[in-house]
């Protein structure tokens, strides 16, 4: 990481001094006091200026990715993370073998996983909004096995003229159901109950323009 010291009269004299110097805001950088200032005899004979060391926040991305490094190593596990996307959004993988303990029943160990990965990269810099994690292509199976069962039971309410409701699910996979389905045009989609029994509920389309609702 990148880091300078400065000094001032004050503190806020040498962090004004170290923030022109990288061109960044005080909320992009770690700021340590390494002396306080001192008036001295009269306020003249003796005196010290405030010395302060200040560092560069990492990017969030690289934070994350630090972190499951760092997991990997900790937990003797051997796996490569790779890091994609642009814009807000990043999508870290993780590929190896025997990583199951790194998913968990149901991909609930992932979802804390997940969650912490964000609590990382949370302290860096950038405009990433969220990261997603994904190890040894779990979510893109469990992405295929929604997009499938959407379709099945959306033929089966074309084929029966009668509603369906799957099982409860969690927003990001009831946002997977609602995609698949938003260009069929015989059937519409919207969620119904609370967190955390929320349902998908796929019915036959009464109306050609009608819009699927999605939340």
């Amino acid at each position: 990481m990148t880091s300078i010291e400065t000094t001032g009269r004050s503190v806020e004299e040498a962090l004004e001094s170290a923030l022109r110097e990288l061109g960044v805001s005080e909320d992009d950088v770690i700021v340590e006091v390494i002396e306080e200032p001192s008036r001295g005899f009269l306020g003249i004979i003796g005196s010290k200026d405030a010395r302060i060391r200040v560092t560069l926040k990492k990017d969030k991305a690289e934070l994350a990715y630090e972190f499951l490094t760092g997991l990997l190593h900790r937990m003797d596990l051997h796996g490569v993370v790779e890091s994609r996307g642009q814009g807000d959004t990043r999508l870290l993988t993780v590929d190896g073998e025997d990583l199951g303990v790194l998913i968990g029943r149901h991909g609930q160990t992932l979802k804390h996983l997940e969650f912490l990965t964000n609590v990382v990269s949370s302290r860096g810099i950038g405009n990433i909004k969220r990261i997603f994690v994904d190890v040894a292509g779990y979510r893109k199976r469990k992405e295929k096995i929604l997009e499938d069962l959407a379709r099945n039971a959306a033929r089966r309410v074309e084929r029966t003229g009668r509603s369906t409701t799957l099982r409860p699910m969690e927003a990001r996979d009831r946002r997977i159901v609602h995609l698949a389905l938003q260009k069929n045009g015989r059937v519409t989609t919207h969620s119904e109950g609370d967190e955390p029994f929320r349902r998908v509920v796929i019915s036959p389309r009464k109306n050609a323009g009608a819009v699927s609702r999605q939340r």
